[in-house]
C-alpha cells in the first residue's frame, strides 16, 4: 500500500482590485491536510474572491498561490445549463477520476514492458487513485446522495425540474463524490436542512486534505471550523484566529474595544499636544515692559524661560508629528441594522387575521390544511427541502396562485417577500437608482438609501452586478424596508448575510410591528425563536 500525502493549500500576499476597488490586501494563509480554515466577514469583504482566486477560477493582481493539483470549489451557484441532467453533473465532478482510473489502468499494463519507469508511475498512479477513493465511488453515491437528502430523486431528471435546494445539494454531492485532494466551499450549507448539515460536518470533520470555507452559518463554523480568516477591516488587515466562532466572537469584541479605546485615547492626546504647541506655549512666554534696573535680571531669567519654552514646544511638535503619523486608524462604522423606518401603519385592529389558507394545494409542491397569519404573528417555518416553504410564502405573497384551496387575505394588506435567490433585471444599475426607482424620489428623500444601514455608502453607486451577492440581498431587504409591509416574508433571511447583520436582523424581527413569517434552516436562529413554529412535512 502507498503513502498517501496531500500538499498544503497556500496563499502569500495575495491582492485583488475591481477597478479603483481593492477588495483583497496582501492577504496569505497556509491550510495543511486535516485543517479546515472558515472565511469570515462583511459582504464584500471578499470571502467569495479569495476562494476563486486559491481554485485558480481567478487571477489575482499580486501574490503567489501552491494549491493540490485536484482541488474541488463549490460555487455558490450551480453552473450548468437547465437542460442537463442530474446524472451529467455527476458525472462531469468525476472527469478526474475517470480519468486517474485510466492511467492506473495504463501504468498497471506498464508493469510488464520492462521500462524502468513504470514503476514510478504505477506507484504514482495508485496514491492518486487511493486519494480519489476510485474502488468506492459507487456504494459512497449512494451514501452522500441519502446523506443529502436527494437519495430518492432520479438522476434522469433535468436541473430546471429540482429545486434550486436541490439542485445545490446534488452539486455538492457530486463535489464530494470526486473526492478532490483539497476542498473549496462557498457558502455550503445555503440550502441543506439539519440532516444534511450533519451529514456535511461529519465528512468535513473526516476530510484528509486542507478545507477552506466561507460560511455565515454560524453553527457550521462552530462544528467544523479548525480555524477562522476574519477578512473584515482591522489595523493588520487580516485576522487569524486558531478557535471556534463562539470564542472567536468573545475576541473580536474584545479588539474592537481595545481598537476604539486606542483611537480615543490617541485622539485626545492629539487635542491636547496641538493646544499646547498653538496656545499654552505662548501664553506663558515672557512678557511685559521692564524697568532700567531690572534689564540683567530679565536678560538672565528672560532667556533660561525661553530656552524652556522652546524646548517644551520642540518636545510638543515632535511627539505630535511622531503621533500624526503612526495613530491607529479610526475604527471603521459597524454596518448594521438600522431597524424599521418611521409611518408604519399597523393592521391590529381587531378585526381579524390578515392571511388564511385551507386546503391550498399546489401539485408536488405544497400541500397546507390550515394557515393563518395574525396581525402580529410570528410564525417560523421548518422542513426539508422540498417541502414546500418556499412555495407556501410565494402563495402567501400572492405571486402564486394555488391549484385549489381558499386563501382569504385582508384588504389593503401590504405584503413583503425576502426571495432566496435575488436577481435585479439590469445589472449595470446602481443600488441607489434601484432604490429610487422602487420607492419613489419622494420616499427616497425621506428615507434615504444608506440610512436603513445595510448598503455602505462607497457601494450605493457602483453597478449592482459587481456586487456580492450578499449585498445584492442587503438591497433587496432595503427596497422591503423602506415601505415595511403588514406581513414581511422572509425566505432564508441569513443566507448570504454577514454574522453581524444576520444577528441584527434576528434581534429586529422580534421587534417589527407587523406580522413576520420566516422560512429557515438556521440552527442558530432557530434555537432561539420564540414564536409559532410550523413544520410542513
Amino acid at each position: 500500500m502507498s503513502t498517501i500525502t496531500f500538499t498544503p493549500l497556500r496563499a502569500d500576499g495575495v491582492s485583488v482590485s475591481y477597478g479603483e476597488r481593492r477588495v483583497l490586501t496582501d492577504v496569505s494563509l497556509t491550510v495543511g491536510p486535516g485543517a479546515r480554515v472558515g472565511l469570515i466577514g462583511e459582504n464584500g469583504a471578499g470571502k467569495s474572491t479569495l476562494l476563486r482566486v486559491l481554485a485558480g477560477a481567478e487571477t489575482p493582481d499580486s501574490g503567489a498561490l501552491t494549491r493540490p493539483e485536484r482541488t474541488g470549489f463549490l460555487w455558490q451557484e450551480v453552473r450548468f445549463e437547465p437542460g442537463d441532467t442530474l446524472a451529467a453533473l455527476i458525472e462531469h465532478a468525476l472527469t478526474d477520476v475517470r480519468a486517474i482510473e485510466r492511467e492506473l489502468e495504463a501504468a498497471a499494463a506498464a508493469l510488464g514492458s520492462g521500462d524502468a519507469a513504470s514503476d514510478a508511475r504505477y506507484d504514482a498512479a495508485l496514491a492518486a487513485a487511493e486519494r480519489a477513493g476510485i474502488w468506492s465511488i459507487e456504494a459512497r453515491r449512494d451514501e452522500v446522495l441519502d446523506g443529502l437528502g436527494v437519495g430518492g430523486i432520479p438522476l434522469t431528471r433535468r436541473l430546471s425540474e429540482v429545486s434550486g435546494g436541490q439542485r445545490s445539494r446534488f452539486a455538492l454531492a457530486a463535489l464530494l463524490l470526486g473526492r478532490p485532494d483539497a476542498l473549496l466551499l462557498d457558502e455550503p450549507t445555503n440550502h441543506l436542512d439539519d440532516e444534511a448539515a450533519a451529514f456535511l460536518e461529519r465528512q468535513l470533520r473526516e476530510w484528509a486534505g486542507p478545507v477552506v470555507f466561507a460560511s455565515h452559518d454560524r453553527a457550521f463554523l462552530d462544528a467544523v471550523a479548525t480555524g477562522l480568516l476574519d477578512l473584515d477591516p482591522a489595523r493588520s488587515g487580516t485576522t487569524a484566529f486558531g478557535g471556534g466562532y463562539s470564542a472567536y466572537l468573545a475576541e473580536k469584541e474584545a479588539e474592537r474595544a481595545r481598537w476604539e479605546k486606542q483611537y480615543a485615547d490617541e485622539q485626545q492626546e492629539l487635542r491636547e499636544l496641538t493646544h499646547s504647541v498653538d496656545v499654552t506655549a505662548r501664553s506663558i512666554a515672557w512678557s511685559g515692559k521692564v524697568r532700567d534696573n531690572d534689564k540683567f535680571v530679565k536678560s538672565v531669567k528672560g532667556n533660561a524661560l525661553d530656552r524652556q519654552i522652546s524646548r517644551r514646544i520642540r518636545n510638543a511638535e515632535g511627539r505630535l508629528e511622531d503621533l500624526r503619523t503612526a495613530q491607529v486608524r479610526k475604527p471603521p462604522a459597524r454596518l448594521g441594522f438600522a431597524g424599521i423606518p418611521s409611518g408604519f401603519q399597523s393592521l391590529d385592529d381587531g378585526s381579524g387575521l390578515l392571511v388564511h389558507a385551507r386546503q391550498v394545494r399546489v401539485p408536488g409542491r405544497l400541500q397546507v390544511d390550515d394557515f393563518a397569519v395574525a396581525p402580529t404573528s410570528r410564525i417560523l417555518v421548518t422542513g426539508a427541502n422540498g417541502a414546500g416553504k418556499s412555495t407556501l410564502l410565494s402563495v402567501l405573497a400572492g405571486r402564486l396562485e394555488p391549484g385549489s384551496g381558499a386563501l382569504q387575505r385582508r384588504r389593503g394588506l401590504r405584503v413583503g417577500l425576502l426571495e432566496q435567490d435575488v436577481r435585479f433585471a439590469d445589472p449595470g444599475l446602481s443600488p441607489r437608482r434601484i432604490y429610487e426607482a422602487a420607492v419613489g424620489e419622494r420616499r427616497a428623500e425621506a428615507v434615504p438609501l444608506t440610512s436603513l444601514g445595510l448598503i455602505a455608502q462607497r457601494d450605493a453607486d457602483r453597478p449592482v452586478g459587481a456586487l456580492s451577492v450578499g449585498q445584492q440581498r442587503r438591497l433587496a431587504l432595503a427596497l422591503i424596508l423602506a415601505r415595511p409591509p403588514h406581513l414581511f416574508l422572509l425566505d432564508e433571511p441569513t443566507n448570504h448575510l454577514s454574522l453581524a447583520l444576520a444577528t441584527e436582523l434576528e434581534d429586529a424581527l422580534g421587534a417589527y410591528p407587523g406580522a413576520v413569517v420566516v422560512a429557515s434552516h438556521d440552527r442558530w436562529l432557530r434555537s432561539g425563536w420564540a414564536g409559532e413554529t410550523v413544520h410542513l412535512d
